[in-house]
């Protein structure tokens, strides 16, 4: 497989929507996409509350939106997916995607809306290492994804499951449904899974990746947040992936589903399969560790232990509606009360990216 391409740049507040649009150009976005293909644009909200670090930023969207019109794309549409635990419109909102899909006449579509698109069943031409087995009644995406570009908008930050998440990890929200949490005990394959399809189906396959703020800790909520400074784009979902990884410290192909996907030949992830173009990020090491919190000791019982026997009476029944309110009263109304707002409002007070956060309205 040819060497991969991730560009990074080091940036600031008052020059990064022109350094999405230069990142564009150095990765070659344009040879990668299909300019007469509608373009959707997957944001990352992993928590509908504005934690900084958990969710793609404003100026991650504005600037890519600039680019993608620089570069000719003229329709681009943003496509949310729930979870059991997110609220998307309230998360627009309270993330002020809303303000950058409606200064540049964005549409907003929801893959759970049957006005919006249908899910229908698919099979994969790929040999998949997972997903038929969890879902033998079929694999199911929404059709309205098909014949069409994708751009990726992670964050760089750590995951409790999957040690980082990035651009493989942003592609589960919208391809599986609300069910997407049986496949946690196998979440590495299935993310190389996903990849599969997201290959099979879309015209075009870019990640523009932001690390204006980094997420360290027990992600992808109850994060740490840091200022890094970096923003990084590539076609390539598993070598950006790895060199987010390599920035907060970690080993890439330490990773299960960034190793399984490089041996599949999905991408590289292997650092010196990887021609790093802009910064020199070689010395970079954020020293990133992942910990745990309340729902990660819970999710590590349940997804990964001997109890993972008991999956489908937990989850696969009305008793999914207990853990789903433990996942509310936790994150929402413990967590983000007692920490998160505190960690809010000192990083608009202090953080510049806090301060450019408070001049979009």
């Amino acid at each position: 497989m040819n060497k991969s391409t991730v560009a990074v740049i080091k940036t600031t507040p008052e020059s990064v929507l022109d350094d999405y649009r230069k990142l564009t150009k150095m990765a070659k976005m344009g040879d990668f996409l299909d300019s007469g293909a509608t373009t959707i644009l997957k944001d990352n909200i992993s928590w509908h509350l504005p934690m900084p670090g958990a969710n793609s930023t404003p100026w991650q969207l504005e600037g890519v939106v600039l680019a993608l019109k620089d570069a000719g794309m003229r329709e681009i549409v943003a496509v949310e997916n729930k979870t059991v635990v997110t609220r998307p419109r309230y998360g627009e909102k309270q993330n002020k995607y809303d303000i950058i899909y409606n200064k540049y006449g964005i549409p907003v579509l929801y893959n759970f809306e049957e006005s919006d698109m249908r899910w229908i069943e698919y099979t994969p031409k790929s040999k998949l290492n997972v997903l038929p087995r969890i879902f033998p009644e079929g694999i199911r995406l929404p059709d309205y994804f098909f014949g069409k570009n994708i751009i990726q908008l992670p964050t760089v930050k750590c995951h409790i499951y999957t040690t980082t998440t990035g651009a493989m990890k942003n592609a589960f929200g919208g391809l599986l449904n609300v069910k997407r949490h049986y496949t946690h005990s196998w979440i590495h394959e299935t993310l190389v899974d996903l990849l599969k399809i997201q290959k099979e189906i879309h015209t075009g396959l870019f990640a523009f990746m932001d690390g204006t703020t980094a997420g360290n800790g027990p992600g992808p909520r109850t994060l740490i947040p840091v200022r890094t400074d970096y923003i990084l784009a590539s076609q390539d979902q598993v070598a950006i992936d790895a060199v987010a990884a390599k920035m907060m410290g970690f080993n890439p192909m330490d990773l299960k589903y960034i190793r399984l996907a490089d041996e599949e030949g999905l991408g590289n992830g292997k650092p010196e399969n990887i021609e790093l173009v802009g910064e020199d990020i070689s010395k970079v090491n954020f020293k990133f560790h992942v910990g745990d919190n309340f729902a990660s000791k819970v999710g590590d019982l349940l997804w990964f232990s001997p109890l993972k026997i008991f999956q489908k009476l937990f989850f696969h029944t009305p008793l999914v509606k207990v853990f789903v309110a433990a996942s509310d009263s936790y994150h929402d109304r413990y967590w983000w009360k007692k920490h998160g707002t505190k960690i809010f409002q000192q990083w608009k007070k202090e953080s510049p990216w806090g301060r450019l956060w408070e001049s979009y309205r």
